[in-house]
């Protein structure tokens, strides 16, 4: 399972170091796309397959019929990237992503389960100290 917090400098070409403890588990191929809130989504290839089946709406063969599909298909795909992971465990960022959530020197890299996110470390930590303020009500949402 993908959890937890790092902070990771971003080198001079764009690339950031995985943690040691995420590497295994994504392999040496990842996908990385637009997230939501501000971030970039990392997805093994296989769990980018099973988002891929979601996405798609394969119980409907006419899915691409539907306006709000089409367009969260053209956010999450049109911009998905086929990264490697080098030798020492780094990933080159797209400038197109890294440009989209202000990506400079720092980046946090956060675990998440199923996927790993990549913020900017500023905006992450602005993230959740809001989130921590609801914390309670959301669990209360969640349980309902």
């Amino acid at each position: 399972m993908l959890i937890g917090e790092y902070i990771h400098t971003i080198d001079e070409k764009n690339r950031v170091s995985m943690p040691a403890k995420f590497r295994k588990e994504l392999g040496k191929k990842i996908i990385i796309t637009p997230g939501l809130e501000q971030c970039l989504f990392i997805f093994t290839v296989k769990e980018w397959e099973k988002v891929s089946m979601k996405l798609s709406d394969t119980k409907n063969d006419l899915s691409f019929l539907k306006a709000d599909q089409r367009n969260f298909n053209r956010y999450m795909f049109g911009r998905a990237a086929e990264v490697e992971i080098d030798s020492i465990g780094r990933i080159l960022i797209p400038d197109f992503l890294k440009d989209r959530i202000g990506l400079k020197n720092s980046a946090a890299v956060i675990g998440v389960g199923d996927r790993v996110e990549v913020w900017n470390d500023k905006v992450w930590s602005q993230n959740q100290v809001a989130v921590e303020k609801q914390a309670a009500g959301l669990a209360e949402k969640l349980a309902n």
